[in-house]
């Protein structure tokens, strides 16, 4: 498994993506809108960071943090080969997951999220491309 992305929930994705790609020298690898939200990923080197912000005045899970948090890192996501194998392994070492079976997301991959209840106070999402 390696780091996949830091998910950042923000108000204003083009507008973040313009300045992280001036200070990181990144570009926008993929965007997308899906789900209630607008998602511009970063390309890090193979690693990137993907910006969500909320559309249509939308009421889903970012719309919500931004609301209850603020803009920033809302989860990490995993990068696994056998994500029903990762979703097992979780819930064999006492990890509640919120996505019992994988489920599709952005960029057409499937996911599933761990609860930061039983992470350490983090979202974390495992994807398999």
């Amino acid at each position: 498994m390696a780091l996949d992305h830091v998910g950042i929930a923000t108000e204003d994705a083009a507008g973040l993506a313009e300045r992280f790609g001036a200070v990181f020298e990144t570009q926008i690898a993929h965007s997308e809108t899906f789900d209630g939200m607008y998602i511009i990923f970063l390309d890090m080197n193979g690693t990137y960071l993907e910006l969500l912000e909320p559309v249509d005045d939308s009421d889903g899970p970012i719309a919500t943090f931004l609301a209850q948090r603020d803009a920033g890192i809302h989860h990490i996501a995993i990068m696994t080969e056998d994500i029903a194998t990762a979703l097992e392994n979780a819930r064999a070492v006492g990890i509640e997951c919120i996505d019992e079976t994988p489920r599709q997301g952005a960029w057409g991959h499937q996911v599933a999220f761990l609860h930061p209840r039983s992470t350490g106070g983090v979202l974390c999402e495992f994807v398999q491309q």
